[in-house]
């Protein structure tokens, strides 16, 4: 009897040591309830998820518009990004992916002349916005770049300011633009 109650003790022992690095290990599942995360139906990116789910299959590639015209105190004139906008609902990692460049604002003949790929691609980078799920930009998983100066894109933390730059991009020129009738301008 004795046996059997140490080792039922040294079982239990064993498992409460075992347990807790269980739920890490790859293809174990735990039976607990998952929190369900609720996003408000007003949210930008939930609206532009649902918008490019039904209108365009969940996929968009190399989607280009033209945004906020914008002074920089580091640079003389005027100043205009341009967003390129990526989106894959079957991707898990990096679904939505916008990236904003700078060009110096361009003259309404230029604005004739070239079209807005051509426009961003004599630009260079300053943000970089990625997220997975709907929701305010900075859950888990989301990812925001900036550069400074000549240097490349890094990796930054999520500030107020950047969210706010999220979603002005989203609710004022990249959903009305996707909802825009085509040939409308």
């Amino acid at each position: 009897m004795r046996r059997r109650t140490g080792l039922l003790l040294a079982a239990i022992g064993a498992l409460v040591l075992i347990l807790p690095g269980l739920s890490s290990a790859p293809g174990v599942v735990l039976f607990a309830r998952k929190k369900k995360s609720v996003v408000p139906a007003n949210d930008p990116t939930a609206r532009l998820f649902n918008l490019l789910d039904k209108s365009h299959d969940g996929k968009l590639k190399d989607f280009y518009v033209l945004a906020d015209v914008y002074q920089d105190p580091a640079r003389p004139g005027e100043w205009q990004h341009i967003l390129l906008v990526n989106y894959d609902k079957s991707l898990y990692f990096g679904r939505l992916k916008i990236v904003v460049r700078s060009i110096s604002k361009p003259t309404p003949a230029q604005l004739k002349t070239y079209t807005v790929k051509q426009m961003y691609d004599f630009g260079s980078d300053s943000e970089e916005f990625e997220k997975i799920a709907a929701g305010p930009l900075g859950q888990t998983g989301d990812l925001f770049l900036r550069a400074k100066g000549d240097m490349p894109l890094v990796s930054v933390p999520i500030t107020a300011d950047a969210q706010t730059a999220y979603e002005k991009y989203l609710t004022q020129y990249l959903i009305p633009a996707l909802e825009k009738p085509k040939g409308a301008d």
